[in-house]
C-alpha cells in the first residue's frame, strides 16, 4: 500500500496487529507523546500511537522538528512499568537498546537518547513520566528517519536509513521495536540494573569519548566519559573530578576541536 504520491508507503495497519500491544495510526498528529500523555492521564492502558506525518515533534528541552509525510517512523509508547522510582533513567537506555537491535544495520547509542551510525543521528528518544489516578505511566517517543533524503534532514549531523544505503520497510520496523523493547523489559526485570547496565555500556559510544556536556541551567562539563553509574548517569572526568550527570545534551568532541 503506499500513498497518493506512489513513492512513500503507508504502514500497514493489517499487519500491525502482531504488535505485543495495540496500535492507533494516524495520518497526522501535533505530537504522539502529548497525545498519548493525555491517554494516561484519563488512565489508559499501555498502547502505542504512530503518526504518518508528525507536525510538532517534542524533543529535548521542549525542543520541536516536523518530519515529512511518511519519511520518518514516528512514534509513542505507554507504558506503565512495575519499577522503583529510582530505576525510571533507565528507561531511555533501555529503549535505545531495543531500537538498535531491531535496526537493519550496526549503529550505536549516545547517551542518553540518541541512535547513532557512525557520527550522524539517525534516531532521537524521549521518555517521559506522566502521573494520573491509576498509577504513573512512561511515555516513550522514538522517532527515526527512514526515507528521509538530505535535502529533508534538519540539521547536517542527521542521517536516514536510506542514505545509510539501507531502505526499510516502516511497518515491520515499529513491530521490531515493540518486540525488542517488550523483549528487553523482560530481561531488565529477571536479571536487573547491572545486566542493563553492562547492556548498554557495551553499545554506547560515548563511553571512552571525550565528551562536552550541556548541563541544565546553561552550566558545561568536558572530559572523559569514563563509565555508567548505578543509576544510569554518565560519569564525565572533568578538571574538577568526576561528575555524574544525570541530565544534558551530549556533544562527543573530535580531537581536532578539543
Amino acid at each position: 500500500m503506499t500513498d497518493d504520491s506512489g513513492t512513500r508507503p503507508l504502514l500497514d495497519s493489517a499487519r500491525l496487529a502482531g504488535s505485543p500491544l495495540p496500535i492507533e495510526v494516524l495520518g497526522e498528529a501535533t505530537s504522539t507523546n502529548a497525545l498519548l500523555a493525555a491517554r494516561a492521564r484519563a488512565g489508559a492502558a499501555p498502547l502505542v500511537i504512530v503518526a504518518e506525518h508528525q507536525t510538532a515533534g517534542r524533543g529535548r528541552l521542549d525542543r520541536t522538528w516536523e518530519t515529512p509525510a511518511r519519511a520518518a517512523l514516528t512514534f509513542s509508547v505507554m507504558l506503565r512499568p512495575s519499577i522503583r522510582p529510582e530505576q525510571w533513567p533507565w528507561l531511555p537506555l533501555l529503549t535505545g537498546l531495543a531500537v538498535r537491535e531491531a535496526l537493519p544495520l550496526r549503529a550505536d547509542l549516545k547517551w542518553p537518547n540518541d541512535v547513532l551510525v557512525g557520527e550522524r543521528k539517525v534516531c532521537g528518544i524521549l521518555v517521559e513520566r506522566v502521573d494520573s489516578p491509576i498509577g504513573p505511566a512512561a511515555i516513550v517517543g522514538v522517532g527515526i528517519n527512514v526515507s528521509t533524503t538530505e535535502a529533508e534532514l534538519p540539521v547536517p549531523t542527521a542521517t536516514s536509513l536510506l542514505l545509510e544505503g539501507v531502505t526499510a520497510d516502516r511497518t515491520q520496523l515499529l513491530l521490531d521495536i515493540l518486540r525488542s523493547l517488550h523483549s528487553l523489559q523482560a530481561q531488565w526485570a529477571a536479571q536487573g540494573d547491572a545486566w542493563l547496565r553492562a547492556a548498554y555500556s557495551s553499545v554506547c559510544s560515548s563511553l571512552g569519548r571525550t565528551v562536552r556536556v550541556d548541563l541544565p541551567g546553561g552550566t558545561q562539563v568536558t572530559g572523559a566519559a569514563a563509565e555508567l553509574d548505578a543509576q544510569g548517569r554518565l560519569v564525565v572526568l572533568g578538571p574538577d573530578g568526576p561528575v555524574a550527570v544525570g541530565a544534558g545534551d551530549v556533544v562527543h568532541v573530535r580531537a581536532s576541536d578539543q
